[in-house]
């Protein structure tokens, strides 16, 4: 099945957090990718500790795309499209009974991975393969191939004061 956590809400990354460990636990392989983190994310450290879970994490720290240059972006969207291209044919490959894409919207929404890529993904993967997809702006058509749709709405955030990212809460 395809899951999907989205919207503008914190808590998409910890949602597909809970599904991989969940699985871990019953002793499932996850494939976990993350489109827009380094390895500094704090979730990373403790992921990479639980059997079963194979991280791949953004192999370059970026910048918020919104404050990317052109020539920044570009470079971005060669390293996202070869980490897509290496988790699919990484998932299709081996062993693994779960797929988590974590930002995977965020890159889309942004042009920097091909949308019309994905989805003949998605509606070609093997029913085998359980797929977690989180960030920002799904489509319809993802909306409506998955089969859980969960939108994570902000209320309040402490980024609206000018607060940033604190370690070990937001990353």
């Amino acid at each position: 099945m395809i899951q999907i956590y989205h919207g503008d809400g914190k808590g998409k990354t910890s949602a597909a957090i809970g599904v991989a460990i969940r699985a871990a636990g019953r002793n499932m392989q996850v494939l976990f990718v993350q489109f827009l983190k380094s390895d500094d994310s704090g979730e990373r450290k403790v992921l990479e500790q639980i059997g079963g879970i194979t991280m791949m994490p953004c192999p370059v720290e970026l910048d918020f795309t919104y404050n990317m240059t052109d020539v920044q972006k570009a470079q971005a969207s060669k390293i996202f499209r070869e980490m897509f291209d290496h988790s699919v044919r990484t998932a299709l490959t081996s062993n693994y009974s779960v797929l988590i894409m974590d930002e995977i919207f965020s890159a889309i929404d942004t042009g920097m991975i091909s949308e019309n890529e994905v989805y003949n993904f998605l509606t070609n993967a093997p029913t085998k393969l359980e797929i977690v997809l989180t960030g920002r702006n799904p489509s319809k058509k993802f909306i409506d191939l998955a089969d859980y749709v969960s939108n994570i709405v902000k209320e309040k955030h402490p980024f609206d004061k000018g607060i940033r990212a604190r370690v070990g809460i937001e990353y």
